[in-house]
């Protein structure tokens, strides 16, 4: 399937050539899987065909889902619906809806374990941390909180989790179920993640805009490191050594190395942008006011090009082979299908994005989570 780019597209984009001979022949084979779509608005889960580029089921649920995660070690995508404070399980291989489990009143947001054998859900309503067996879709264990939680991260060694509480940031043994005391000053602390040594973790103060570093294994403050934006959303490269950081202050990136504890450069890119994906080789920036991306090069930290995709662009996902980044907007309820494989020199000796097709999804697409088949 493909479909011509629209004049508007071509008029907000400078730096991309029209389709030409780059067309329908020059297409390589689509990937062999799914996308699942969480649509808030629509109640449902929209399972996208990423070789026929086509929705091949929607499959509803009972409530909102605002998060949706894939196992790739079983045939299972889960959808995390907030309001009745459920996961619902769905079955990737049929397509179809199988169970749910309600871990409490009201939910904020999941989190696969390392080796998948165990999903862990914040929940607001009661306030806890939730470890859920997935092979039972049963509560094993609720770590009671006691303030109210906002964020959280698990690990990649699958040991430890960080919670942060608005005012506060927590470390938690999940082994022991132990919950550790507030790390710092008490801060406005949104977003909390581990780096990919498992023995860092990093939280995002965004009253005061800077990122807070620690040492797991001690609970001490490495370094507070002052940036241009207030921390919103945080992606990091695939190696783990770059972390990218947008937010309101500034339109652009921030760009920085955790391992070094130091801030490098911002990057310009966008209009008020947000959500974030990478690639091996490339970052994607949303902007949903300009419903545009950005897509800035990883090795020269400059930006090559901007797409316009959509209305309200609030969620990237790139595809595990590299090939599709997904764009979902949440307004035009609509998913924009870039070929990363093609952002490429052109006759003008700069690079180009390509949009190959825009694929109706649903009311208001807010997450997805692709699987190989």
């Amino acid at each position: 399937m493909c479909r011509s780019v629209t004049r508007r597209a071509l008029l907000a984009l400078p730096l991309a050539a029209a389709f030409g001979n780059q067309g329908c022949t020059s297409r390589r084979a689509g990937f062999r899987g799914y996308a699942f779509i969480a649509n808030e608005e629509g109640h449902a889960v929209a399972a996208v065909d990423l070789e026929a580029l086509a929705v091949a089921r929607h499959i509803p649920l009972d409530s909102a889902p605002v998060d949706v995660l894939a196992l790739q070690t079983r045939p299972f995508v889960y959808a995390l619906t907030p309001e009745n404070g459920s996961i619902q399980e769905i079955q990737a291989d049929r397509l179809s809806f199988a169970r749910k489990l309600a871990v409490g009143s009201q939910a904020i947001s999941m989190h696969l374990s390392p080796d998948q054998r165990a999903m862990y859900v914040l929940t607001s309503e009661p306030k806890a941390l939730v470890r859920v067996a997935l092979d039972r879709l049963a509560v094993d264990w609720k770590l009671p909180l006691s303030e109210d939680p906002h964020d959280f991260a698990i690990s990649p060694d699958g040991k430890m989790a960080a919670v942060s509480a608005g005012l506060s940031v927590r470390l938690v043994d999940l082994g022991g179920r132990r919950i550790g005391n507030p790390l710092g000053q008490p801060a406005d602390t949104g977003a909390v993640r581990f780096l990919s040594d498992s023995r860092t973790m990093v939280a995002a103060n965004r009253g005061e805009r800077l990122l807070s570093i620690y040492d797991v294994a001690t609970s001490r403050l490495i370094v507070h490191l002052p940036i241009a934006v207030r921390p919103d959303s945080l992606c990091f490269s695939n190696d783990g050594g770059q972390l990218y950081v947008t937010g309101e202050g500034l339109h652009g990136v921030v760009i920085v190395y955790p391992y070094r504890g130091e801030v490098g450069q911002t990057v310009v890119a966008g209009h008020a942008p947000g959500a974030m994906a990478v690639s091996s080789d490339y970052l994607f920036v949303a902007s949903p006011q300009s419903g545009d991306v950005s897509i800035l090069s990883i090795g020269t930290q400059k930006v090559i090009g901007v797409l316009h995709v959509g209305s309200d662009p609030g969620f990237v996902a790139v595809t595990p082979d590299d090939q599709y980044a997904l764009v979902l907007n949440r307004k035009s309820g609509d998913v924009a299908v870039l070929r990363v494989d093609l952002i490429a020199p052109n006759r003008y000796k700069e690079r180009a994005a390509k949009l190959l097709t825009v694929i109706p999804v649903g009311s208001k697409p807010v997450s997805a989570a692709v699987r190989r088949v």
